[in-house]
């Protein structure tokens, strides 16, 4: 009788343990914030692919899945580097699903025009040095993919586009989903164009985009205050997304984005660590510039490392000419009154300035960790 009544409170504290580990993984999963990430991550390294690590080493997230758009680099390009990056860092369990390899309307042909017509921009992505081959971007097809210096993956991405990939995750997790677009907005405009519900069963979205009047001496934004990549690559995807209805928009801009730049003594810091995303970014990251992804994914990740923000009314200029492109903004006291097909404007948090010392040791601290399994 004894024997049975040990076994029995064995098996009870066996089971009782059980239960708690299975309630501690499910409040951890109900806890955590679930995230697409849509991105123009070229590669190797880089504030793409730094963003992309830096969200897949939070402890607080649900990666659902990285989406690519033709931005920075060509599409196909961007997906093997993303999924040899994943493979790099032991994240295969999060899928990288194929997206826009071209803009809605605007093409490479239109951009060499607007060179002759309206002058030089610093930086035409995807498109190369546009006026000649010999720049720090030499142009290459879309479909092409040069050798990789970190190998080429053996991992494949998701056989679903990411427009329909977008909508389906926000339909079997309604309003549970934020969306953080890094790069063009080509993919979610799509999906915005297919699903019309698609904005509102979001918990909103964060975009890297706009350019109103940064502060600094840097030629790129003195000459052009109002231009910025993102939005200018693909100006009629920015406007859709901008009218849509979204619960929420957070915008990390120029303005804020210009004073966080990658440094070497911060790569050097990183470098002590031994785990898998540190040694990638020691290894691939050269480029010392803006941290315009990562900010936006930190400032999504701790919001109190901005500190200061406005609700503004943002949209984009795609009227042909020196303009197109440009960032529009208005305050509460002069918006627009005509509500576009998708309904009136929404307000946007547009921030304002950071704590970079906050930001900075978030950043090297986060890339340090070598996280839980998945």
């Amino acid at each position: 009788m004894l024997n049975l009544s040990r076994a029995w409170l064995a098996r009870l504290f066996l089971s009782s343990g059980l239960c708690v580990a299975i309630a501690a993984a499910t409040a951890s999963a109900q806890s955590s914030r679930r995230v697409i990430l849509d991105e123009d991550g070229s590669g190797p390294g880089g504030t793409g692919q730094m963003a992309m690590m830096l969200l897949l080493q939070s402890p607080q997230t649900q990666v659902l899945g990285i989406t690519m758009v033709s931005g920075d680099a060509w599409e196909p390009e961007e997906v093997e580097h993303t999924l040899r990056m994943l493979e790099r860092i032991h994240r295969t369990d999060v899928p990288v699903v194929p997206g826009a390899v071209f803009p809605l309307l605007h093409t490479r042909a239109e951009a060499m025009h607007d060179i002759a017509a309206y002058g030089r921009l610093a930086w035409y992505g995807a498109w190369g040095d546009l006026a000649d081959h010999t720049g720090p971007k030499p142009y290459h097809g879309p479909f092409v993919v040069p050798p990789m210096p970190e190998g080429e993956p053996t991992t494949k991405p998701l056989h679903e586009d990411a427009a329909h990939f977008l909508i389906r995750q926000v339909h079997e997790h309604p309003h549970a989903v934020t969306i953080i677009a890094a790069g063009p907005l080509t993919n979610v405009a799509l999906a915005l164009s297919i699903d019309p519900d698609f904005a509102e069963l979001t918990q909103g979205i964060v975009i890297m985009g706009g350019s109103l009047n940064p502060q600094t001496d840097d030629p790129e934004f003195t000459t052009n205050p109002r231009h910025e990549f993102n939005f200018w690559f693909d100006p009629e995807a920015a406007h859709i997304v901008l009218r849509a209805q979204w619960p929420r928009i957070d915008l990390t801009d120029v303005d804020v984005s210009i004073k966080a730049r990658f440094s070497p003594q911060m790569s050097a810091e990183i470098g002590q660590s031994h785990s898998p995303a540190a040694q990638y970014i020691t290894r691939y990251t050269r480029d010392f510039s803006y941290m315009w992804d990562e900010l936006t994914v930190a400032a999504w990740l701790d919001p109190a490392m901005i500190t200061r923000q406005r609700t503004l009314f943002v949209d984009v200029d795609t009227a042909p000419g020196p303009s197109y492109g440009n960032t529009l903004v208005w305050d509460a006291s002069n918006k627009p009154t005509l509500a576009g097909p998708q309904g009136a404007m929404k307000p946007v948090r547009v921030q304002d300035d950071l704590d970079l010392s906050a930001f900075n040791h978030f950043f090297v601290h986060l890339m340090q960790e070598t996280p839980a399994n998945p």
